[in-house]
Formats: structure tokens, C-alpha cells, sequence
């Protein structure tokens, strides 16, 4: 099985090769320029400090950025379970969107069906567990927003890429905006951090606000339709669910 791209190379890599098994984790980004020439343009130059593995446009054409064995900048500052800086360890996938600050908008049919067949390709061949295959969001909830509540990751989850929860949605919805009390709030919280959030922000940030960004990144993957902050009894059964 092979997948076709194209190449438009970025300089922005680590040029020392890592071994094949080092490869654990997919991350999806967006990209959230306004357009998608701008997007290559930031993730080709040298300047920006920026890139990914790969770029999918919007007519689902697939660019190869930054060959698989090398470290492409595109985490940043993250973490993951016991992982931390999954540059190392990831291969990046952009998607061209505006995103939240340029018009937020749904990635095309085109490009979904695009990322899942370069999804499974690379699941195959670096035996990438669908519990590693991760949204920006998830290992820098402090920062990012990407890829955002329209990504449809139950749909990807159905293709065996990524994770979702199996419970009713009408039962989820009659639970929605119901209190939940002190213990079940710190429960909720010990679940984020055995599925996999991070406990702390890198960055110095007060626990209750960081809090806040790892409850909105959770809402952000798994209750999109209401992305508050705040942990009620849906966020906590999915959570319960989840691990």
C-alpha cells in the first residue's frame, strides 16, 4: 500500500533520523491561516520556526512536508500520559482550515477521506495504537484549540482512527448542564488524566484556570455541542466511558 503525494519540502526538521519504533502517536492539526498559500507559505519557511509531516488541502490533495523519520516542528510545547515534547515521538498532519480565529469552518469530505487513508497507512506501517491518534487540543490544552469541535472524530473513530465513547446520545443529553458534586468533579478530573490529558500546564498557570483548558479540550473531542468549561454529569459518564 502506498499513498500519493506531493513534495514541497520544509526546512524546518531536525536533521538527525529517528528509529521507526519511536513513531507512537498521530497528532491532527489545523492549520488556521486564512488561506491555504499562506498555510504552506508558514509551514515552508525557514522563518516561522513552524511545519508538520504532512498537508492536506482543502480538495483533499495531500503534500508531503517533512519525510516521517525526521522530527517536524509541529507540537510544541505538549504532553501526553508520561510523554512530554511529542515531537520526538509523533508524525503532524495538517488540515487547511481558518480555524477559530479566521471563520472557523467544517474540513471538506475531500479531506477526510483523504486523512483516513493516509491514517491508515501510517497506523500500519508504524503500528500506531488508536488511543495515540490525537488532536493539537489534547497535549496542549493550554494553548490550542485545533483541530476543533467540527472535526469529526466519532466518524474517524468508526474507521478505526482515533477513540470514541459507545454510550446513547439521548441519555447523554438529559444528564447535560446536571450538577455534579466536589468528588465528582475531582473524578472527572483523575479520568482526563488516566485517558491520557496532561495534569499541569508546561507554562506557570494557576490549577483551577488550567483546569478550565483541559475540561474545554475535553468538550472540544467529546461533547462538541457545548464547550463551557464546566464538568456536569454528561462530560462526567463519557469520561467514565472513555477509560
Amino acid at each position: 500500500m502506498s499513498i500519493k503525494t506531493t513534495i514541497n519540502y520544509s526546512p524546518n526538521f531536525y536533521p538527525k533520523k529517528r528509529a521507526k519504533k519511536e513513531i507512537i502517536y498521530l497528532v491532527i492539526h489545523y492549520t488556521g491561516m486564512k488561506n491555504e498559500k499562506a498555510a504552506l507559505s508558514r509551514l515552508t519557511k525557514i522563518q516561522s520556526q513552524v511545519s508538520s509531516h504532512y498537508l492536506i488541502k482543502k480538495d483533499g490533495e495531500i503534500i508531503l512536508l517533512v519525510p516521517d523519520l525526521y522530527i517536524a516542528w509541529h507540537a510544541g510545547f505538549s504532553s501526553w500520559k508520561k510523554k512530554r515534547f511529542l515531537n520526538t515521538s509523533s508524525i503532524g498532519i495538517e488540515l487547511t482550515n481558518p480555524g477559530h480565529e479566521f471563520n472557523y469552518k467544517k474540513f471538506s469530505k475531500k479531506q477526510i477521506n483523504s486523512l483516513i487513508k493516509l491514517s491508515k497507512f501510517l497506523i500500519k506501517k508504524y503500528k500506531i495504537n488508536r488511543k495515540n491518534i490525537l488532536g493539537h487540543s489534547d497535549i496542549s490544552p493550554e494553548r490550542k484549540k485545533d483541530p476543533g469541535e467540527k472535526f469529526p472524530w466519532e466518524y474517524l473513530s468508526k474507521k478505526s482512527i482515533g477513540v470514541w465513547h459507545n454510550l446513547n446520545k439521548n441519555k447523554l443529553i438529559n444528564l447535560r448542564l446536571k450538577k455534579c458534586n466536589n468528588f465528582e468533579k475531582k473524578k472527572f478530573l483523575i479520568n482526563l488524566y488516566k485517558f491520557g490529558y496532561p495534569k499541569k500546564s508546561i507554562k506557570k498557570m494557576k490549577f483551577e484556570k488550567y483546569n478550565r483548558f483541559i475540561i474545554k479540550a475535553f468538550q472540544r473531542r467529546f461533547r462538541k455541542d457545548l464547550i463551557n468549561g464546566i464538568i456536569d454529569q454528561e462530560c462526567l459518564l463519557i469520561s467514565k466511558n472513555l477509560i
